[in-house]
C-alpha cells in the first residue's frame, strides 16, 4: 500500500470516526432534548385529563342541579296557587316527583302559623323505588322550621342549596336540597318548596374520574366537609381544615386549602408527606363544592424514567445503523426521484379533486338575481387541496333549504365525506318541511355507513321567505348569528353531530325574520383562525368586522380579507367556510297566531313555559290571570307527553291565537284517543289521602279556562281551551 493510499485511508477512517463521534454526541442531545419535551408533554397531558375530567364532573353535577332547580322553579307558582287549598299541597310535591325522577324527596313546608288549622304543616313526598310515598315532617322528632333547607330560604328570600345532610326523619339518607320561598298574593312567606337529590351518585360519579390508578379524588362542602373521600371514615365526619392541622406538611395542605376555598379553579405542586404531588381542583359555582384530583408525580413521570433506559440502548444501536442508514442514502435517491414523479402526480389529480369539489356547491353570487327579497354570499377557503367543509342552499315553493357542515378530520377523506353529506342533504329535504327530519335521516344513513368514526357538524334550516318563520336543527355546530338591531347568537340546542349515533333524536328549533334581518353560518376555522404567534382571530375579531352592513358579497369578501391579514404567513390549519343570507321581504307581516312545537319529552315543558309568558306579555296579561292560564296549558299539554304516545316519539302542536277578546289555545296531538272532557271532575272536598290520583290537572283545568272543548278528527285529539282577557 503506497503512503498516498495510507494517507487516504486515514483520512477516511478519521472522518469515519469524526462522523461516528458527531453521531453519538446528536444522539445525545436528541435524547436530552426528547426526555425534556417528553417529560414536559407528559405533564401538560397530565393537567389536560385532570381538568377535563374535573371540568366534565363539575358539567354533570350542574346538569343535575339544574334539573332540581328548574324542577323546584316551575311548580312554585303552583304550590303558591294551592296556599288556599292547603289539601292539594301534597299533590304539589307528588307532581314534582312524578315529573322529575331525579328527585329522591319534596316537600312543601309552611310557616308555622301561616295556616291556623294546621299550626305546622309539611306533607313529603318520598321516593321508593318506582313509587312515592306521602308523610308528614310536621313532627316533634324532626322539628323541619329549624331545618336549614327550611329557614335559609326564608332568610334570603331566594333559592338555597343547602349543605349536605345525613337526613334522619325524613328522607333517611346522605342528600342535599335545594328549597325556594313560597310567598302569598298579599307578599307575606307562606312556606318553602323543596327538592331532595341524593349524594349516593357523587361518590359514584367521583368514583368513575380515572385520570391514573393511584390518583385519588375529593369532593368538598363550602364549610369544608367531606362529601367524597378514599377513606371512607372521613365522609361527614372531617374537614379539610381539620385534616390539614394533622398532616406533618401542614404549610403545604392550608396552601392547598386556601387555593380550592378561593372559588378559584387551577393547579398546584407540592410535598405531601415527602412526595411529590400535583392537585387539580375545580369548583361547582352553584353550590360552592369544590371536586380536587390529587396525583402523585411518580404516576406521571414513571413510564418515562423506565423508557429513558430503553433509549441508551437504542442510541448504541443507532450508532451501528449509521453506516447502513449511509449507505441506504444512497440507494434511497433513485427511489426519491420516482416518489417526487408520482408525488407530482397526486398533486395534479388533487387539483382536479378540488375543481370537482368545489362544482358541488354553489359558487355564483348573488345566485338569485331575479328575487328583490333575498341577499345571499358563500365562500369556503380549503386549507389543503381538497376539504371537509360545505355548505348548500335552494329554494323549493318559495321555502329556503340551507345548510353548511364540517367533517372531522382533512384531506380526501374528509373531502368524501363532505361529497356525501352534501348528497344526502339534497335527498333527505327533497319532500320534508321539518330540518329535524332532514337531520335525523341524514344522521342515520351515516351512521348505519360510518366505519371510519367520522362525524359531521352540521346547521339545517329551511326559512319560508313569504312569512319570514325560520325552522332549524343544530348538529354540534357552531351557533349562527343573527342580524337584527343588533347582532347576537341564535338560540340553539347543541344535538350530537351527524354520524355518531344511529336514531339520535334531533332538537328542532323556530324563529321569525323581519325584514332587513340576516343570518351568518360559519365553520370555526374562521373563529380558530392562528397567526404566526399562535393567537386566534376569534370572535371579536369577526364581530367587529360584521357589525358594518354591506350586501352579502362585501360582507364576506370583507371578512375573508380581515382574516387572511391576521394570519399573515402563518400556515392555514382548518377549512373556512362562511354562509351570509340577508333576508329583504318589505312585505312579510308578523301573524298573531303563535305556533310550538314540542316533542313528547318532559324536559321540553321548559320551552312552553318561554312561549306562554312571551304570550302574556304581548297580551298585557296581569301576573295572576297569566299564571292561571300557564297552569291550564301547562296541565293539558303534561297530560299529552306523559300519556298520549306510551314509549313513541310523538309531537304536541300549541297553536296561541287571540279572538273577539279572548286567548284560544288549541293543542294538537297525533297519540291514542283521549277526551279530558269526558273526565269526571274531581272531589276536592275529600282528603287528600283518601282521593284517588289522577283528575285533578283536568279539574284545574276547567276551573281556569272558561271554555273546554275536545274533538278526535283524523287520527287526532284537538283539546281548545278558551279564556276571556277583556
Amino acid at each position: 500500500m503506497t503512503i498516498l493510499n495510507k494517507q487516504f485511508v486515514r483520512k477516511a477512517a478519521g472522518a469515519g470516526l469524526l462522523l461516528v463521534i458527531v453521531a453519538a454526541v446528536t444522539l445525545e442531545a436528541t435524547s436530552i432534548i426528547q426526555y425534556f419535551f417528553a417529560k414536559k408533554g407528559i405533564q401538560e397531558e397530565a393537567a389536560m385529563r385532570a381538568e377535563s375530567e374535573l371540568k366534565t364532573t363539575e358539567a354533570r353535577i350542574t346538569d343535575i342541579i339544574n334539573q332540581a332547580e328548574s324542577a323546584v322553579r316551575n311548580n312554585v307558582w303552583i304550590a303558591r296557587w294551592c296556599l288556599n287549598y292547603p289539601d292539594s299541597l301534597p299533590m304539589v310535591a307528588y307532581r314534582l316527583m312524578q315529573d322529575n325522577p331525579i328527585v329522591v324527596g319534596s316537600t312543601v313546608a309552611l310557616v308555622p302559623g301561616y295556616n291556623k288549622r294546621r299550626p305546622l304543616f309539611s306533607p313529603y313526598a318520598l321516593r321508593d323505588g318506582d313509587s312515592i310515598s306521602i308523610k308528614s315532617l310536621a313532627t316533634q322528632e324532626y322539628d323541619y322550621p329549624s331545618q336549614e333547607w327550611f329557614t335559609k330560604p326564608i332568610e334570603t328570600g331566594k333559592g338555597y342549596w343547602s349543605e349536605p345532610y345525613i337526613d334522619d326523619g325524613g328522607g333517611n339518607m346522605l342528600m342535599t336540597t335545594y328549597s325556594v320561598p313560597i310567598t302569598d298574593n298579599d307578599g307575606r312567606t307562606a312556606g318553602v318548596l323543596t327538592a331532595d337529590i341524593s349524594l349516593d351518585w357523587l361518590t359514584e360519579l367521583m368514583g368513575n374520574i380515572n385520570v391514573y390508578p393511584n390518583a385519588y379524588n375529593m369532593l368538598v362542602s363550602r364549610d369544608g366537609q367531606l362529601m367524597v373521600c378514599p377513606v371512607e371514615t372521613l365522609v361527614m365526619h372531617s374537614t379539610i381544615q381539620e385534616i390539614a392541622s394533622r398532616d406533618e406538611d401542614s404549610t403545604n395542605m392550608k396552601r392547598i386549602n386556601s387555593a380550592m376555598m378561593s372559588g378559584k379553579s387551577g393547579s398546584m405542586e407540592v410535598k405531601l408527606r415527602g412526595v411529590k404531588t400535583s392537585v387539580f381542583f375545580q369548583p361547582v359555582e352553584q353550590t360552592g363544592w369544590f371536586m380536587s384530583i390529587i396525583i402523585p408525580d411518580s404516576e406521571i413521570y414513571g413510564r418515562i424514567k423506565k423508557v429513558g433506559g430503553l433509549v441508551s440502548i437504542l442510541q448504541i444501536l443507532g450508532i451501528l445503523m449509521l453506516i447502513v442508514i449511509l449507505w441506504s442514502v444512497i440507494k434511497s435517491q433513485d427511489k426519491y426521484t420516482a416518489l417526487s414523479e408520482k408525488k407530482n402526480r397526486m398533486e395534479s389529480e388533487l387539483k382536479i379533486g378540488s375543481a370537482i369539489q368545489m362544482s358541488m356547491v354553489p359558487k355564483i353570487f348573488p345566485p338569485f338575481p331575479e328575487r328583490s327579497d333575498l341577499d345571499m354570499a358563500a365562500s369556503i377557503v380549503p386549507a389543503k387541496e381538497v376539504g371537509g367543509d360545505l355548505y348548500d342552499f335552494y329554494i323549493n315553493d318559495e321555502l329556503l333549504y340551507f345548510c353548511i357542515g364540517d367533517v372531522s378530520g382533512k384531506g380526501v377523506p374528509a373531502s368524501l365525506v363532505m361529497a356525501i353529506t352534501r348528497t344526502l342533504f339534497r335527498t333527505a329535504s327533497a319532500h320534508e318541511l321539518s330540518p329535524r327530519n332532514v337531520v335525523s335521516k341524514m344522521n342515520d344513513s351515516m351512521s348505519d355507513m360510518n366505519e371510519n368514526n367520522m362525524f359531521v357538524t352540521f346547521f339545517c334550516g329551511i326559512l319560508d321567505l313569504k312569512t319570514g318563520h325560520l325552522r332549524y336543527c343544530n348538529a354540534g355546530h357552531n351557533a349562527p348569528l343573527m342580524f337584527t338591531n343588533d347582532i347576537k347568537e341564535l338560540e340553539v340546542e347543541p344535538n350530537l353531530p351527524l354520524g355518531i349515533v344511529n336514531g339520535m333524536q334531533f332538537v328542532e328549533q323556530e324563529t321569525d325574520m323581519s325584514y332587513d334581518d340576516a343570518i351568518f353560518l360559519y365553520t370555526d376555522g374562521v373563529t380558530e383562525a392562528e397567526n404566526i404567534n399562535n393567537e386566534l382571530y376569534g370572535e371579536d375579531r369577526m364581530m367587529d368586522v360584521l357589525h358594518t352592513r354591506r350586501n352579502a358579497v362585501d360582507q364576506l369578501k370583507t371578512l375573508q380579507e380581515s382574516v387572511k391579514e391576521f394570519v399573515g404567513d402563518a400556515p392555514q390549519s382548518d377549512d373556512r367556510t362562511v354562509l351570509f343570507i340577508h333576508y329583504l321581504n318589505k312585505n312579510v307581516t308578523p301573524s298573531s297566531e303563535k305556533h310550538l312545537i314540542l316533542h313528547n319529552d318532559i324536559k321540553q315543558i321548559s320551552r312552553l313555559s318561554e312561549f306562554m309568558e312571551q304570550i302574556a306579555e304581548e297580551n298585557g296579561l296581569d301576573q295572576m290571570l297569566s299564571m292561571n292560564i300557564n297552569l291550564a296549558v301547562e296541565e293539558a299539554v303534561t297530560n299529552v307527553i306523559l300519556y298520549a304516545y306510551s314509549d313513541k316519539e310523538g309531537l304536541v302542536d300549541i297553536e296561541a291565537r287571540k279572538e273577539n277578546g279572548a286567548l284560544r289555545f288549541v293543542i294538537t296531538d297525533s297519540g291514542k284517543p283521549f277526551d279530558p272532557t269526558s273526565v269526571p271532575e274531581a272531589d276536592t272536598s275529600l282528603d287528600v289521602s283518601d282521593r284517588p290520583i289522577g283528575g285533578l290537572g283536568v279539574y284545574l283545568v276547567r276551573k281556569l279556562m272558561d271554555s273546554v272543548s275536545y274533538k278526535r278528527t283524523n287520527g287526532k285529539n284537538i283539546l281548545t281551551l278558551i279564556k276571556t282577557i277583556e
